[in-house]
């Protein structure tokens, strides 16, 4: 089953300094946290606040190259969650049908925003998250347990909407 969900909030761990992307699913409670690269982040965070730059960025020069060849990228979905690392899949459709590939969920975000597509999660990643079967927070001292049991009850009123 898929969910779909929203980008509740992009911020910086205060931890390590690395960008940490905050979707919000739609139909449960629940805010599933992903660490981004700076680069993705910026690229995110431009849509959001709607900055435009004088030439192309990586996101927007595909998403240009795409429109250009008559694909529509029509959502993306995060699929798993292995050893700490998220796998999504974009989908995407030409005249010949519909298609996916393989992305980076920072990537796939970053484009489906940008196409107006719509983000779903796997409840398989849903699962994995609430029970920490496949997922544990790469520091296993109590302090790094706290701050996944933080990260895992974050609501959108504990970040300020889209704040980099």
């Amino acid at each position: 089953m898929l969910h779909e969900a929203t980008i509740s909030s992009l911020t910086i761990d205060p931890n390590n300094q690395t960008p940490l992307l905050l979707l919000k699913l739609k139909d449960e409670e629940i805010t599933v946290p992903i660490m981004i690269g700076l680069l993705e982040a910026g690229s995110i965070a431009a849509v959001l606040q709607e900055i435009v730059f004088d030439r192309p960025m990586t996101h927007d020069l595909f998403t240009n190259f795409i429109n250009k060849v008559d694909v529509k990228i029509d959502k993306i979905e995060i699929i798993d969650i292995l050893n700490n690392t998220f796998y999504a899949k974009l989908y995407f459709s030409d005249k010949d049908g519909q298609h996916w590939i393989d992305s980076r969920p920072s990537d796939a975000i970053a484009m489906a925003i940008r196409a107006g597509a719509r983000i779903y999660i796997e409840d398989e990643v849903i699962q994995k998250l609430k029970t920490e079967k496949d997922f544990e927070a790469m520091d296993n001292s109590e302090e790094g347990s706290k701050w996944a049991d933080y990260l895992s009850n974050l609501t959108d009123d504990d970040f300020g909407k889209y704040k980099v």
